[in-house]
């Protein structure tokens, strides 16, 4: 088979266009897609552990430590140890991470926009649900 007719090679090489488009648009945040994808999950559920957040974006727990470390040291979140268990910790936005949702949601919305315009409403609508079916 040849490359260009692999699927994961087809998929591959969309979302890296898709990721560096979205990584230049998050440039002025200081945020990259990856952590956008951390504030998005606690933007939509509030509070939430690092391994419900590894749920939702599919990654690893030592991936999501990474991730949550550097988006502590912008102070964008913090992380709460539990009350009953101290061994565990709930992750939570601060107010700058919260003030990020607006502007950070504008982006998306435009990014989406742009990559999904040469497609008609329904193609769209079809590539999104091919791609949930993966």
């Amino acid at each position: 088979m040849e490359m260009a007719e692999c699927i994961n090679f087809l998929l591959t090489h969309a979302q890296q266009k898709v990721f560096k488009y979205l990584k230049s648009e998050l440039e002025p945040f200081n945020v990259t897609p990856v952590q956008y994808g951390v504030l998005q999950c606690l933007w939509d559920e509030g509070s939430q552990t690092p391994k419900q957040i590894g749920n939702v974006l599919s990654l690893d727990g030592s991936t999501i430590t990474g991730i949550l470390d550097r988006l502590e040291s912008k102070a964008l979140i913090m992380r709460n140890i539990g009350i009953t268990d101290r061994r565990t910790f709930k992750v939570q936005l601060t107010e700058k991470g919260s003030n990020l949702r607006e502007p950070i949601g504008k982006i998306i919305e435009e990014v989406n926009i742009e990559v999904l315009k040469q497609f008609s409403p329904e193609e769209q609508n079809q590539l999104k649900g091919i791609l949930k079916r993966i």
